[in-house]
């Protein structure tokens, strides 16, 4: 249990690399008692290293999310202050390319995993009479890329069930926020090229050309990290999420994300999607 009955305690999912580890060590330096999330015992091992507590997680894996609960409760003794959900993975490829499989899969990491653990904290918050829950979504939870189905309509649904959540539970003391970032250094693209070779039949697919020209982009990218914003934005609407006495439901993080929300907003559907349409 945390020793100081004071501290607030926050679960960072996600925390292998990336906006989880940068939050989850950013957090650890403002006061919170951390308990993160990996899949990899090095990973694991180089959180507690930093002084954070941190447990085995996999999305996909009920039996994993139901033992990271009971440790992390164990710990603090069946206190949650906040919940900042992070995890997942982008599956890359056109819609009539992937696999249903492919597509569960998706689902699994991004969407059904975070509402598992969500479900879980939800009566520890209750019983508390506040608390925080903070989505890590993406810009393209609102604004659609092609070729990116599978991770679009992940973000989407998480968009659609958090904001009913934070409907439900208005007046409770508990609040609902969602992050929506674009485009941070991270190894995001990375892992969506292992996955996309592994779902997606190249050489087969009328979309060839562009996955080609699309692959060669990616990994130019890969690269260079020059234009893109670090982990420490969403560092920084976090932390307005986790303490504004009025948490904001959409955080929009980098410019592009930004004037996607507005081009969504004010740009007719019959103009926006074509030009959509013609981005990669």
């Amino acid at each position: 249990m945390s020793k100081n009955s004071q501290q607030k305690t926050i679960l960072v999912t996600g925390s292998s690399s990336g906006i989880g580890a940068y939050c989850a060590r950013a957090l650890k330096a403002e006061g919170w008692h951390v308990i993160a999330s990996a899949r990899t015992q090095e990973d694991i091992g180089a959180l507690t290293r930093d002084g954070i507590e941190a447990y085995h997680l996999d999305y996909a894996d009920a039996d994993s999310i139901a033992a990271f609960f009971a440790s992390a409760m164990q710990s603090t003794g069946g206190r949650c202050d906040a919940l900042f959900n992070n995890g997942g993975y982008g599956q890359v490829g056109a819609e009539e390319d992937l696999p249903v499989e492919a597509l569960r899969a998706q689902f699994e990491a991004n969407f059904f995993g975070w509402h598992d653990l969500t479900h879980r904290v939800l009566p520890v918050m209750r019983a508390q009479g506040h608390g925080r829950i903070v989505q890590c979504s993406s810009i393209l939870g609102l604004v659609p890329m092609r070729f990116r189905g599978a991770y679009n309509a992940s973000k989407h649904a998480l968009e659609g069930l958090s904001v009913t959540l934070a409907l439900e539970l208005e007046g409770t003391g508990i609040h609902v926020s969602l992050i929506e970032p674009g485009a941070i250094k991270s190894r995001f693209r990375a892992n969506a090229l292992k996955l996309f070779h592994r779902h997606i039949d190249i050489d087969n697919s009328v979309h060839r050309e562009d996955y080609r020209a699309q692959l060669r982009r990616l990994e130019k990218q890969e690269r260079s990290d020059s234009g893109k914003l670090g982990p420490e934005a969403v560092h920084a609407v976090l932390r307005q999420a986790l303490t504004a006495p009025r948490p904001r439901y959409h955080y929009p993080v980098t410019r592009e994300a930004k004037i996607g929300v507005i081009a969504r907003r004010l740009v007719p559907a019959r103009l926006f999607y074509p030009f959509l349409a013609r981005q990669d």
